[in-house]
């Protein structure tokens, strides 16, 4: 969550520098919706099937692992739709997964409770990654971030893989 934060707001400056024009922008977040759309879409016609819903989460991970690090590379429009696309397959593994393994966990009659209780630890943490975003871009530039937020994605996705199966 905070590695996606990071680049959040500055997705725009990103962009500019090296594709002029709003529309380019629009485009590539527009491919990003498009694309985890109709992959979500298809992750729920089987992901139910699927016994070990960690498995989706972790593809989610490796996947933006890819996406984000494939960003260094980024020189025009096209390139960007691709990498959008890519990015927008591991939103569909990893949130939907994420979200089933989150509410298997729910406490009875706690709902709302730990449901906000998610939603605040979210919230905090994507104003952290998006101050240090900025703090990372302005003094380091985009391919550090872009780093940053690969290396805390592949963090995540070994905290899952070593955690104890009985707490998945």
């Amino acid at each position: 969550m905070m590695a996606a934060a990071m680049l959040g707001p500055l997705y725009a400056i990103y962009v500019v520098k090296f594709i002029d024009g709003v529309m380019a922008i629009s485009i590539s977040w527009a491919a990003f919706l498009i694309s985890t759309s109709i992959f979500t879409y298809l992750i729920a016609k089987k992901g139910d099937e699927i016994k070990e819903k960690e498995y989706l989460l972790l593809a989610g991970y490796v996947v933006r692992i890819l996406s984000w690090i494939s960003l260094i590379f980024v020189h025009n429009l096209w390139s960007l739709v691709m990498v959008q696309i890519l990015l927008g397959l591991g939103e569909s593994l990893g949130t939907p997964s994420f979200n089933a393994l989150f509410a298997d966990h729910l406490d009875k009659n706690k709902y709302i409770k730990e449901y906000s209780a998610w939603s605040l630890i979210a919230n905090l943490t994507s104003a952290v990654g998006i101050l240090s975003g900025g703090f990372i871009v302005n003094n380091f530039g985009f391919k550090a971030l872009f780093i940053l937020m690969a290396g805390l994605s592949l963090i995540s996705f070994f905290g899952i893989l070593f955690k104890p199966r009985k707490l998945l």
